[in-house]
Order: structure tokens, then C-alpha cells, then sequence
């Protein structure tokens, strides 16, 4: 069952004196995260943003109702959250959480070669790493001809590697 509230980020300190947090993006990027308009805490408590921008790599946020630097004090280490039915995705694209765990069969040894254990963004594209139960974690890119699905219904992620990339 997929997480209707997935991590997005985390308050990591005050900005100013306004009641303004600076948060760490847990997203493809800053901006996805200051696109949104509602973030939840971990008891499901909504956020209203109020204004927010990229600055450093990190998201400045004004949450409704946060509005001393002692109120944005008191959220440094929360874990903000999106609610996944405000997302509309692409259909070629999937959240990472919803693929972390699931099985990596490889089509070239018709074999499971491990688990999907994370997802290291790279500029050109992201690597997926492979724990392989007894061996080294493997990395494999997460595109043509490396990625051929990700195969959410049936549970398992399919790549075809070749000779030597993850033996």
C-alpha cells in the first residue's frame, strides 16, 4: 500500500526574524518543494506557506500562523511532508519511495540481483543502489538501456546490465 504522505523535507533553522524556516529538500529539487502550498508535519498538522523561495540550495518558508523567530525556533528538526493526491506526476515518473524495497531482476541473468535500497541523484541522471544480500551494493544507472521498468504493480523493478557492472 503506497504512503499517502510522503517525506519532502525537514526545518533545519530559523531565517531572520520574521517567524521565516529554512528547510532542507528532500526533493528532486528545492523548487519542487517551494511549489507547494500545504506541507504536514508527522501528526498530520497542515502548514500553510505563505511565501517561499530557493535560497543556498535550501527553501525559506513563512508558515501561516509561525510569525516570531521563537515559533520558528521551536520547528527546527521537523520532518515536513506532502499529501501524494496534491502531486499530479507525470505518467513516466514515480516517487522513490513508493520503488525503495522492491526487487531488481536483471533481464540479461534472468536472475533477482538484489533490493533497491536508494536513489543517489546525479546532473545526468540518477543511480540506483542494488544491496545484494552477502556482496557489495551495486550501482546501476536509472536509464535506457540500464532501466528497461519500473514495474510498480508487479512489484519489481527490471534493468538489463551488462558483463561486469555489477559482478
Amino acid at each position: 500500500m503506497k504512503k499517502r504522505y510522503l517525506e519532502a523535507g525537514q526545518i533545519v533553522n530559523t531565517h531572520g526574524v520574521a517567524g521565516e524556516v529554512k528547510v532542507q529538500s528532500w526533493c528532486d529539487t528545492p523548487e519542487v518543494l517551494a511549489d507547494f502550498d500545504t506541507l504536514y508535519d508527522e501528526n498530520r498538522k497542515p502548514f500553510r506557506v505563505q511565501k517561499s523561495f530557493v535560497h543556498k540550495g535550501c527553501v525559506i518558508m513563512r508558515l501561516e500562523g509561525i510569525t516570531t523567530c521563537e515559533a520558528a525556533e521551536a520547528l527546527r528538526g521537523t520532518v515536513l511532508y506532502i499529501d501524494r493526491e496534491s502531486v499530479d506526476l507525470p505518467e513516466d515518473l514515480v516517487f522513490v519511495q513508493d520503488i525503495l524495497g522492491l526487487p531488481v531482476f536483471d533481464r540479461r541473468t534472468e536472475t533477482t540481483v538484489g533490493t533497491l535500497r536508494e536513489v543517489l541523484p546525479n546532473p545526468a541522471h540518477d543511480m540506483y543502489v542494488i544491496a545484494r544480500e552477502g556482496q557489495k551494493d551495486a550501482l546501476i544507472p536509472a536509464c535506457a538501456p540500464f532501466l528497461v521498468e519500473v514495474d510498480l504493480e508487479g512489484g519489481q523493478i527490471v534493468v538489463e546490465t551488462i558483463e561486469g557492472l555489477i559482478e
